[in-house]
């Protein structure tokens, strides 16, 4: 017969006592049948809440389904008779799955990528928040017994997530000493572990700046079983806990928040820089470079978010990656392509990733196009702060076989068409007081690429860097800069066609970086040239060949 579950959060502790108050109620003649009423849908609101919100949450994955299971059928009393561990572990302790997502939907929310766990029992928490990291992540958990990381091991092995776990057995204290001294700092922490340190594993924490500036730190059991609060409480832990939580209310570094989720999560967040610098009266230099302008750290600088952007020829390659990299850094973005099902695949990767987007169909070499382009933006989102005109054509023969037709045509895409998408949209953004112009050049208006010969392609780009100095310079003091990425030889399918591939060892001989470029390796720039952070660049060439250009 399985023993009666003991209350373990506040919500089970209150779901005990009015249940066992409603059997007093109903075994007593003198209570009013109101009361008893009262008492039974107490227990049903409070008794159903745990279920609903397990049930509402979203479905664990396997390998955590998989470590629940194998942590709740495990003896661990047996684990310590037979000295495997040196503390007595209770099953009831694991956390559970809607706690495990709040732990993964956090992170995905903090944009976290490194996370310092201080306690990790059998792993489900810190697998929950592998989830929730990007590929890149790392999550490094301290774990005093070396039985657990046996225990969860070959569970992390079979998740595409375990990798980004690594476990550090021993002291916790030690641990963090070391992980200090190696200068790391952390987006996440998250303290589980020794309740009685919590104090000292925290201003550790911050004293040492392992938390990084917009980091958080999360504590579990910061409500344990309702004894933090009650004024009688005399168990050591809830001591431990109340302790801590009315230090870290009454710390003004940081801001605070007690979730009451099973039993307890502190989220903490250190207050800004600007009101801690105010606070201690620090003698520092309070300027921009402190504060960041506007109070905005670099990299918020370089967020686009309410800023509208369109990326001519952005249905494939360079185009596709801007239209990309503008959304991602917050911009809304029209996808501009002469072919109508590449611009509407596009827009629809990028909706499916969370960004407004819209997909155009235009020739730029055609001025009604052009027109028709900018008008349908403006209508649809009431400015343009952003113009990325990347649009191109090249076509290869000999000088003395270049023909006026090939010429044309050339021009007529990659310099006419830059010119008359400037010029649209600079209206616009003049009139708006402020614009952002990056026009796609190329590493041909600095060299003459070989053994290709490409006489329209090179002379068309080389004007596109002159119009970009050109109106960069002339609109600049009308809040509208235009500057130009000229990249180097970029890896797309056609490189690989039969008829190319014996000019890509030419290539690379010429290229000290060793490599094509990747189109991934231009969205920074985009991306820079398109925020804030660029105000005082214009009229530039921002070239990005791997060094070509240099040999």
């Amino acid at each position: 017969m399985p023993a009666e579950k003991v209350p373990d959060t506040p919500v089970e502790v209150l779901v005990d006592l009015l249940t066992k108050a409603r059997e007093i109620a109903a075994s007593s003649g003198n209570v009013p049948e109101e009361l008893t009423s009262h008492l039974k849908k107490a227990v049903d609101i409070a008794s159903g809440l745990d279920d609903y919100l397990e049930k509402m949450t979203t479905q664990e994955s396997e390998p955590l389904a998989e470590l629940y299971e194998k942590t709740v059928s495990h003896d661990w009393d047996q684990v310590h008779k037979d000295g495997k561990t040196m503390f007595r572990l209770p099953k009831e302790c694991i956390t559970g799955h809607v706690e495990g997502q709040t732990l993964k939907m956090l992170v995905r929310m903090s944009q976290a990528k490194k996370i310092l766990e201080i306690g990790m029992f059998t792993g489900y928490g810190a697998l929950s928040m592998a989830e929730g990291l990007p590929e890149d992540g790392c999550l490094v958990a301290c774990e005093l017994e070396p039985y657990l990381k046996e225990f969860a091991q070959p569970i992390f092995d079979k998740s595409p997530h375990g990798k980004k776990i690594t476990v550090k057995t021993g002291s916790a204290m030690d641990t963090l000493k070391e992980l200090a001294a190696a200068g790391e700092q952390f987006d996440m922490v998250f303290i589980d572990a020794d309740k009685n340190n919590y104090i000292n594993y925290y201003n550790f924490i911050l004293d040492n700046n392992l938390l990084k500036l917009r980091g958080v730190i999360c504590v579990d059991n910061s409500l344990f079983k309702a004894k933090v609060y009650l004024k009688d409480t005399t168990d050591s832990n809830g001591l431990a806990l109340r302790e801590f939580n009315q230090f870290v209310s009454s710390d003004p570094r940081v801001e605070q928040v007690i979730i009451p989720l099973r039993d307890g999560l502190s989220v903490i967040c250190q207050v800004s820089v600007a009101s801690e610098c105010t606070r201690t009266q620090s003698e520092v230099t309070d300027d921009e470079v402190f504060r960041g302008v506007q109070g905005r750290p670099i990299l918020d600088r370089m967020r686009l978010d309410g800023k509208v952007a369109y990326v001519t020829g952005a249905g494939q390659g360079i185009g596709r990656a801007f239209a990309h990299a503008l959304g991602e850094a917050g911009a809304k973005v029209a996808v501009v392509d002469l072919d109508k099902v590449k611009a509407e695949a596009v827009s629809k990767e990028l909706s499916l990733k969370g960004i407004n987007a819209v997909s155009i169909t235009a020739d730029i070499s055609k001025s009604d196009d052009v027109q028709k382009m900018i008008d349908s933006i403006v209508s649809k989102w009431g400015a343009i702060h952003i113009g990325c005109n990347n649009a191109g054509v090249n076509m290869n023969s000999a000088s003395e076989d270049t023909s006026l037709e090939e010429w044309d045509q050339t021009f007529n895409v990659n310099l006419r068409g830059t010119f008359m998408c400037c010029q649209a949209a600079g209206r616009v953004m003049l009139k708006q007081g402020y614009g952002k112009i990056i026009n796609t050049a190329s590493m041909a208006s600095l060299i003459v690429p070989h053994p290709q010969k490409q006489l329209s392609y090179n002379t068309s780009k080389a004007g596109v860097v002159k119009l970009t100095q050109t109106l960069g310079t002339e609109w600049i003091d009308r809040g509208v800069r235009v500057n130009c990425i000229s990249p180097g030889i970029v890896d797309t399918p056609l490189i690989h066609s039969e008829s190319l591939r014996p000019l890509v060892q030419r290539w690379l001989s010429d290229i000290p970086a060793g490599r094509l470029a990747q189109v991934t390796d231009l969205q920074a720039a985009v991306v820079y040239l398109a925020s804030d952070a660029s105000d005082y660049m214009t009229g530039h060439n921002l070239v990005i060949e791997g060094g070509q250009s240099l040999w």
